[in-house]
């Protein structure tokens, strides 16, 4: 199968491309080079060839003789979401929505759409697929305006799937330090020290990037009418976690860290995820990693890079930080466009 996957050089799309290869496939990648400064370590085999081009302004051209694509390439997390909101649903939104037109001009007949599970916001109880969404961000509105416009489009010719993923972990050589368990590990290794500003109540699901493209593979690989038009939650039951949780979890991975609470209230966002969809009905899925797996496999890279703690909180593993750097040196204009200025260097 011919893929093209989007944000080739992102935290998961460097995890996604190489295993798609290793299964056989040929893969493409397209990325606009946000994130390039932000490599870790060498921990893939191979690349995928990657088209330097913003997906806005990708054309039928660029789609012609794919079989399918993964969309990964947006802005990604809910505080740039927040700081960029009106160009978030201009890239996020408006920009997928047009790349899967793009697609079915171009008989693309499969699109594996990378949404999460912060679509459900704050919620009571459980949530599965058929939960009603509630978004809390630009970021996670985006999420659900898109599934509601693919899922539109979706006919006998072309069949989206919308994987809803759980809060992200683990290595990557893209490496990203702001998402939970990766920042606090980052923490643990260069302070020792864990002080969470809550009481680390609210619930997250997590799932690593390894998993995450194991649910892409599986997903191009399913019988279509499997796939067609569905979504699903991408993670396990096991790996709902109070956020406290996880701060212990790492802490325990780190020795001489120190862990410690604050009051409770700040961030509101709480859920826990029902994955027995994705476990039941998508063939081959299932997740190989857990927290603890995943805060050793960090404090591995760590110690085999002797990192340091300029490099965990550089701008090049943290999406807000990157994109103002650009933004402020006129290397992007105001819709995160490359100026002619930044081509010219």
């Amino acid at each position: 199968m011919k893929v093209l996957v989007t944000g080739t050089e992102g935290y998961l799309g460097c995890l996604v491309a190489p295993e798609l290869m290793k299964r056989g496939h040929e893969v493409i990648g397209v990325d606009t080079g946000y994130y390039r400064q932000g490599w870790l370590y060498n921990g893939v085999p191979f690349t995928a060839q990657t088209l330097a081009k913003d997906i806005r302004e990708i054309t039928v051209e660029d789609l012609e003789g794919v079989d399918a694509i993964v969309h990964m390439a947006e802005l990604s997390n809910d505080p740039l979401g927040e700081l960029l909101s009106e160009v978030t649903y201009t890239v996020n939104h408006k920009g997928s929505v047009k790349l899967a037109e793009m697609a079915i001009q171009a008989g693309v007949e499969r699109f594996v759409y990378m949404s999460s599970c912060s679509v459900y916001g704050v919620a009571e109880g459980t949530v599965d697929e058929n939960s009603p969404v509630n978004p809390q961000t630009a970021y996670a509105d985006c999420k659900t305006l898109v599934e509601r416009d693919l899922s539109a489009l979706a006919s006998d010719n072309f069949s989206p799937t919308f994987m809803r993923n759980a809060t992200a972990f683990g290595a990557s050589p893209r490496q990203r330090f702001d998402i939970v368990l990766n920042n606090l590990s980052g923490l643990a290794w260069t302070t020792k020290k864990i002080a969470m500003n809550s009481d680390g109540t609210p619930w997250r699901p997590l799932v690593h990037g390894l998993d995450i493209a194991k649910s892409i593979y599986c997903a191009l690989e399913a019988p279509r009418e499997a796939v067609h038009n569905e979504k699903f939650n991408v993670g396990s039951n096991e790996q709902n976690y109070q956020v406290r949780t996880i701060a212990e979890t790492v802490g325990a991975e780190f020795p001489g860290c120190e862990v410690t609470f604050g009051p409770a209230g700040g961030d509101n966002r709480s859920y826990k995820v029902n994955f027995d969809k994705i476990s039941s009905q998508l063939p081959g899925f299932s997740c190989d990693w857990d927290a603890q797996k995943g805060a050793a496999q960090l404090h591995q890279v760590f110690q085999a890079i002797d990192m340091d703690e300029a490099t965990f909180t550089g701008r090049g593993h943290t999406r807000l930080k990157q994109l103002e750097h650009l933004i402020s040196t006129k290397q992007l204009d105001a819709d995160l466009f490359w100026t002619k200025e930044a081509a010219a260097k």
